[in-house]
């Protein structure tokens, strides 16, 4: 089995609640149900013969054999994290739990989204205070946001086909969020008809679970995923910010990685994105208009905490026409290390969009294609982790001046 799925067996003797955790479990990709049990007597014999991640218990068929029975995994099986779930919300009852070892406490009727933030909350658990349990080896999900410094500049092509470069690695899952909400266009560039939207998930955000979830998304042959905008621009309105930090959370407990593809409007919920992002991959081209704008961006983000962190500096389309503008002074000016460069395509990037084909089907020779894949490789093998230098600021011409 990958080494990234947690195994879970749940014990409910209660039919009802538990055939409810079950649906609700099963076919999340990051989690695989290893075994369920209706007796709490019976529950250490399955733990011992399924050695899975996560053991679920719930309390409230009998709380005194359900409490007792978190206290003997616990110290039974150390490397097995217990949650318990109960419709009480008693203090006394919470506290009891965590004291016999129950890592969460969640409450009837379950959500898929409290129960995946706590799962993750146990998945990173640090791996001393788990040891030789498997958890200390998944790999966390991956959010990688999109976002360009003008329009045009090529954002919409990198999302796609950096999503499906990632998509061929088995090991990985991964899914697009199209929110550019006017005027995005994710599902042309893959050439799909998607019967939902982003809409749909908003609308029911307060009733979602793993099967609208996935219902919600159109599925590539590449293997990625595809929630697209709205279907009429009237409707952009129905997805805000926190809204969008909520479908952020589920896709991130279900899916290794998560592309989202932003408008340049770097409103409330451009905002909320890059918040919610690992990394922000920052697009322009080596040209006064768009280093102009990485200047303003980064004024712009330094008063957001944590953003400007996370940015890096692609410049795209490189070679498209003589340039004035050295490299040094760019970035010099902008005050950033470039992340990489893209070469100019012309030709491969118009025909995999109008055949809706991605590059690495398209063109896969072509030197666009082998400098995505490029980066698709680090965002498989780990996280691009160096820290941008800080240097002194400049003004914003400067790359003009001599020297």
């Amino acid at each position: 089995m990958d080494e990234n799925v947690l195994r879970v067996a749940i014990v409910d003797p209660d039919d009802i609640s538990r055939a409810s955790m079950k649906n609700m479990l099963l076919g999340v990709e990051s989690l695989w149900l290893e075994a369920d049990c209706s007796r709490y007597e019976f529950f250490i014999d399955v733990l011992d013969q399924a050695t899975p991640d996560i053991a679920i218990v719930s309390l409230d068929a009998d709380p005194v054999k359900g409490l007792s029975l978190i206290q003997q995994v616990s110290r039974q099986l150390p490397t097995c994290a217990v949650l318990a779930v109960s419709g009480s919300q008693e203090g006394s009852l919470i506290l009891q739990a965590m004291r016999n070892g129950a890592r969460e406490f969640l409450n009837f009727p379950l959500h898929l989204e409290d129960i995946l933030a706590a799962l993750d909350r146990v998945r990173s658990t640090p791996p001393s205070m788990v040891a030789g349990s498997t958890m200390t080896r998944i790999r966390s999900s991956r959010v990688i946001a999109v976002a360009g410094v003008e329009g045009g500049v090529g954002c919409t092509s990198l999302a796609v086909n950096l999503a499906c470069m990632l998509a061929s690695h088995k090991s990985n899952s991964v899914t697009i969020l199209d929110l550019d909400l006017s005027l995005g266009d994710a599902d042309v560039w893959l050439d799909l008809l998607p019967d939902y939207t982003i809409q749909d998930l908003a609308e029911n955000i307060q009733r979602i679970d793993y099967s609208l979830l996935k219902r919600s998304l159109t599925r590539h042959e590449c293997g990625a995923y595809l929630l697209p905008r709205p279907v009429q621009m009237s409707d952009r309105n129905s997805v805000n910010g926190e809204v969008l930090k909520r479908v952020i959370s589920l896709f991130k407990s279900t899916f290794s990685h998560l592309i989202l593809d932003l408008s340049k409007n770097y409103g409330e919920l451009e905002m909320a994105a890059l918040d919610s992002a690992d990394t922000i991959l920052l697009l322009t081209q080596l040209d006064l208009p768009g280093l102009r704008n990485v200047v303003r961006l980064n004024q712009f983000f330094d008063e957001y905490e944590g953003i400007n962190d996370k940015v890096r500096v692609i410049l795209n389309r490189m070679g498209i026409e003589e340039t004035q503008i050295s490299m040094s002074k760019a970035k010099e000016t902008i005050d950033r290390e470039i992340f990489c460069q893209l070469p100019n395509d012309y030709q491969a990037m118009v025909d995999s969009r109008n055949n809706g084909v991605p590059l690495m089907q398209q063109a896969p020779k072509a030197r666009i294609t082998k400098a995505i894949e490029a980066i698709a490789e680090v965002f498989h093998e780990g996280e691009p982790g160096e820290e941008m230098p800080k240097k002194p600021k400049k003004g914003l011409f400067s790359f003009l001046s001599n020297g």
